[in-house]
């Protein structure tokens, strides 16, 4: 049996919860914080394998947010999601970037195993079992 992965929802609305159980019914566990701050404190504990935020945060930008995650883990994938889109938004170093509401559960859930995924690399080969060979 695999262990769960810790999925990291930064948020100050209330769709934390819709995301909290849209995930916990997929099996991931689910830690939520409001601040970049916070994020960075939970973070510090090593335990997070993605990172799922808001790009409207009261204390620091989404540029700001995922320099500080890829400061502290290059690997660790990170999805912003915005109510609105702009050009601006584009210079955040993040994995992936989504609308809100412009996509269903399911693509989500779809996008986060394709990340988890990525960052555990692909599966070692399995040997082949060698044949005796006649001397």
């Amino acid at each position: 049996m695999t262990a769960k992965k810790t999925i990291l929802c930064v948020d100050d609305e209330q769709s934390l919860s819709i995301q909290r159980l849209t995930l916990e019914t997929r099996g991931y566990r689910v830690v939520t914080c409001n601040t970049a701050g916070e994020a960075m404190h939970i973070l510090g504990f090593g335990s997070v394998n993605l990172v799922l935020s808001s790009i409207d945060l009261p204390d620091a930008s989404a540029t700001e947010m995922v320099s500080l995650i890829k400061a502290y883990s290059q690997e660790l994938p990170v999805i912003l999601l915005s109510s609105r889109m702009s050009a601006f938004h584009t210079d955040a170093p993040a994995d992936l970037l989504l609308r809100k509401g412009a996509y269903a559960p399911a693509e989500l859930l779809e996008r986060i195993r394709l990340l988890l995924m990525k960052r555990r690399g692909p599966r070692p080969a399995v040997p082949s079992q060698r044949r005796a060979s006649a001397c």
